[in-house]
């Protein structure tokens, strides 16, 4: 059931959305070099890898590591980099890794492919059986703010409390914060 439900959710939301993901790409691509999507490498369901689609948020020279990781995120954000980030637009394309059952809708966040520690911790919790998701339990509790272990925790606490209803509760909290704009880093 939470497959079909992610299935037919993204299909609804790329549909409703798809002009808004339109012109985000034209602007992207008018305000910066290089193209409006950038793929990452991703940690996906048992630590198998997947391409994720994100928009482009930081130049095209930025390194490939988590935004926490660099000594200064602002130097390498695009010139919409940082309301793309704020508003968590950037995320719109991950709606394709959805239909492709890559990501589902609810569930941890998929790590880098060179996040080492995260990837351990998940794996030894058990999380690692989960498709990771465009939001989840960490996202709601305090996003980018979180340190791993933190965010592990919580993920492993999705894991034994996983249901529709609890799913339904998150996508809810996602809402609430992306509007506040709780947790985002720049």
């Amino acid at each position: 059931m939470k497959r079909l439900f992610d299935f037919a959710m993204s299909l609804c939301a790329g549909l409703l959305l798809a002009l808004p993901i339109l012109f985000i790409a034209f602007l992207v691509r008018l305000t910066s070099c290089g193209p409006a999507l950038y793929w990452s490498d991703r940690v996906g369901r048992n630590n198998v890898l997947f391409r994720m689609p994100k928009f482009r948020s930081m130049r095209v020279d930025a390194p490939t590591v988590a935004t926490h990781l660099l000594k200064d995120p602002a130097a390498y954000l695009t010139p919409l980099g940082a309301f793309l980030r704020q508003t968590s637009l950037d995320e719109l394309p991950q709606l394709w890794s959805i239909l492709k059952g890559d990501m589902s809708l609810v569930g941890p966040r998929p790590a880098l492919f060179n996040q080492e520690d995260l990837i351990a911790l998940r794996t030894a919790a058990g999380v690692h059986a989960l498709r990771p998701g465009l939001t989840g339990w960490a996202q709601v509790n305090g996003r980018d703010e979180l340190p791993i272990p933190e965010k592990v925790r919580l993920d492993a606490e999705y894991l034994r409390r996983r249901s529709f209803g609890f799913d339904l509760w998150i996508l809810w909290l996602t809402v609430l914060r992306v509007a506040r704009r709780d947790g985002v880093s720049h």
